[in-house]
């Protein structure tokens, strides 16, 4: 464990320098917020007693986009995130997100971030322990849409992959981690998934020509999903209507139904210039370059020691 944590502290300190070395500056938003977020696959912890209510941050990403409106155009943040009922070898109620914004970018900006910071962290490859298998992390990696690796891993069409994930979410999800997902962890290679279908992204902008898929990416590891990046939604009709969406769907499925943030509305009202961002877990970059999937081994005190 100690070799584990200062090989932790070791690897936030290059994620600094290597943000710090691109002019980025780093900043810190309030844990405690109005709104955690509105994706229907995450809980958030509501904290007691307050009027109106707080919630633990799910991700810092509204809080940043509102700096953004404010003329800060190259940001990141190391923060604690807080999301109900994730357990398990890549998942705790409470971890450390890296987020950055760049403005004016696009998603390949982006893109190029994630590349360099993660060859940088594992030193070029991943070797898992146990297994001695090696995963080269050296850039450019392989870039696949969800369309291809639909089509690649379980046969579907390209509009039946869109149909799925529109009209059939179950589905969708279910060949998503049973096909999908266990082909991209055999790869001896990092892999990003590219454009996801819209009804995916509720945060993301269209993509230019074909308003059917969104600019979404993620990167995957040796199986592991290790960051959310997008080319970011910046009109604020268009993102107050999915937000209203996304309360529909948490309401008829009778999960908690959380406020739509105002502020973060009115901050793309007043205008946000064209960015890129990215959310990538940090325990799990750690956990990778330290030779294992199991973010426990790289955490001081994991939630099963308190």
């Amino acid at each position: 464990m100690t070799d584990a944590l200062a090989r932790r502290a070791a690897a936030v300190a290059s994620v600094r320098a290597f943000f710090e070395g691109r002019g980025f500056l780093e900043v810190e938003t309030p844990l405690m917020v109005p709104s955690p977020g509105l994706d229907v696959h995450l809980d958030a912890f509501e904290v007691a007693r307050t009027v109106p209510p707080r919630f633990l941050s799910t991700s810092p990403e509204y809080q940043m986009k509102r700096l953004l409106g404010r003329g800060h155009t190259r940001i990141f943040q190391l923060a604690k995130a807080f999301r109900r009922d994730e357990h398990g070898e890549r998942h705790s109620p409470e971890f450390t997100m890296l987020e950055w914004y760049r403005a004016p970018a696009v998603v390949d900006d982006v893109i190029a971030d994630t590349e360099q910071l993660v060859a940088r962290v594992t030193g070029g490859q991943v070797v898992l322990r146990g297994t001695g298998r090696v995963v080269d992390t050296r850039p450019p990696f392989e870039r696949m849409t969800v369309a291809e690796a639909f089509h690649a891993y379980t046969g579907a069409s390209e509009d039946e992959t869109f149909r799925m994930a529109a009209d059939d979410e179950d589905r969708f999800f279910r060949l998503l981690v049973e096909k999908v997902e266990s082909a991209l962890e055999q790869l001896p290679h990092a892999v990003f998934l590219t454009e996801y279908p819209a009804p995916q992204a509720s945060l993301a902008r269209t993509k230019p020509g074909d308003a059917r898929v969104a600019e979404r990416f993620e990167l995957y590891v040796a199986g592991v999903e290790l960051c959310n990046g997008f080319g970011e939604l910046s009109d604020a009709d268009e993102q107050r209507a999915r937000l209203v969406r996304d309360q529909d769907t948490r309401r008829a499925r009778g999960l908690p139904v959380y406020p739509i943030d105002e502020r973060f509305l009115d901050a793309l009202a007043r205008g946000i210039p064209p960015c890129a961002g990215n959310a990538l877990g940090v325990d799990r970059l750690v956990a990778l370059a330290c030779g294992t999937t199991e973010i426990a081994e790289v955490m001081a005190m994991p939630e099963r020691e308190l």
